[in-house]
């Protein structure tokens, strides 16, 4: 059984480590007012202390209630919080594609969706350099991905797939509210709906499937319909290519 406190201990143990024997200083996270990333600030502040972490807001085009609850996450742990409005950088980039020619809609919905994530990715490294340069110390930038996420390829390469360190990524979505819940994670954050904050979609609308069903197939496939599971393989083969850069090499006799 599944037990959320020894866990919480395994995985400050396991950060404590990490940023000793890498000789790091500090830890940037992009804060959604979701469960992950609440969980995530939690576990870094009680690893690292509240003055080693930096967390951030990204709106670009969002929902004015994911600062509010990324504001009540770091007012519980204490720790910074800044805000980095990146919808002018996105409007930008999208005036420069309009000269490319005239695409409608549909053809541009997977870039627009895939191009915030990108921008925040970025925006996270930039803030992790210069607060390197300004405390003095490194800094590096945390993952908030779930097992679940992972497994069905739901992440953007080159974004959320982008980090130095990842904590939740072998914890199912019934194990982080376990220990969200241990470490006191605002409930109006930790029980959330899930959603990517883009497409005004919740995740389960997007995949299909629901992450309690992704969870009893990664246990044992056979736990699910025959539906079900057909619809997690599919994800997952399709993203397979999220995981691996083919790289050739040269054969030398």
């Amino acid at each position: 059984m599944f037990n959320a406190k020894e866990e919480v201990n395994k995985i400050v143990n396991f950060i404590r480590e990490y940023f000793n024997s890498n000789n790091l200083g500090g830890v940037v996270l992009g804060i959604s007012g979701g469960k992950d990333s609440g969980v995530v600030a939690a576990l870094f502040t009680k690893a690292l202390g509240p003055l080693n972490v930096l967390g951030v807001t990204m709106p670009c085009h969002s929902n004015e209630e994911d600062k509010d609850l990324a504001q009540i996450v770091a007012n519980k742990y204490k720790f910074e919080l800044i805000n980095v409005d990146l919808t002018s950088t996105f409007d930008t980039f999208k005036q420069e594609i309009e000269k490319l020619g005239s695409f409608n809609d549909e053809q541009l919905k997977n870039s627009d969706i895939n191009l915030k994530p990108r921008l925040r990715m970025s925006t996270n490294y930039y803030l992790a350099a210069l607060y390197s340069a300004i405390k003095g110390k490194t800094y590096i930038v945390a993952g908030t991905s779930n097992k679940n996420e992972l497994y069905v390829g739901y992440f953007t390469k080159g974004g959320d797939s982008v980090h130095d360190i990842s904590i939740l990524a072998d914890l199912t979505v019934e194990e982080v509210i376990a220990i969200g819940e241990e470490l006191e994670v605002p409930k109006e954050v930790l029980y959330r709906v899930p959603s990517d904050g883009l497409s005004n979609l919740s995740d389960e609308e997007k995949l299909g499937v629901r992450y309690s069903e992704i969870s009893k197939y990664m246990d044992n496939p056979e736990n699910v319909s025959e539906e079900v599971r057909e619809k997690i393989e599919k994800l997952h083969r399709a993203n397979l290519h999220k995981f691996y850069i083919p790289t050739y090499k040269k054969y030398n006799k």
